[in-house]
């Protein structure tokens, strides 16, 4: 729900002990991580407590949706995939990417590919001998192949990569 959906925006484009870090030190200083608790700690407070100002605002954004209603985290999960991904990507702070993550691991939906993923690509890139790290359209083109299935591909090659991070020249 909720809580899952302010994790995602924090791990936008930083490392997953980073985020997972911020969101447990945010949740501690304020007292939970609810749509109402964001609300009333405000967007400069976040900032105040490590979020960047537009991932504070992104957060304190998403709790006033669901506080008044312009986003039903219930509905969304009731709804098909294509409904529930737009009303996501209508606020300010969730992608394609951010919206495809809460639906493959809050959701548990079977057939989501969060194109754009770092981990992702690399995963890719050195599972398939590929040349280069595929690019977001390449990625779409590789993950079709495993339709229905996708989601079950992406744990496995995330599995894989953070599995194999440590022998990787380059820390990605």
């Amino acid at each position: 729900g909720f809580a899952t959906l302010v994790h995602i925006v924090l791990e936008q484009q930083v490392s997953i002990v980073a985020a997972r870090s911020l969101y447990r030190r945010v949740r501690e200083r304020i007292g939970g991580m609810t749509p109402e608790i964001i609300v009333q700690t405000g967007a400069a407070r976040l900032h105040r407590l490590g979020l960047t100002r537009q991932k504070a605002s992104y957060c304190h954004g998403l709790a006033q949706a669901v506080l008044d209603g312009s986003l039903s985290l219930a509905d969304i999960a009731r709804a098909p995939d294509s409904y529930g991904r737009e009303a996501l990507m209508a606020l300010r702070g969730i992608g394609p990417w951010s919206a495809d993550i809460y639906y493959l691991m809050a959701l548990r939906r079977p057939d989501v590919w969060p194109v754009g993923d770092l981990a992702l690509a690399v995963a890719l890139h050195e599972v398939m001998g590929l040349p280069a790290r595929p690019d977001a359209r390449a990625q779409q083109e590789l993950s079709g192949r495993w339709a229905p299935f996708r989601s079950v591909a992406a744990r496995l090659l995330w599995h894989y990569y953070l599995n194999t991070r440590r022998s990787r020249p380059n820390q990605e």
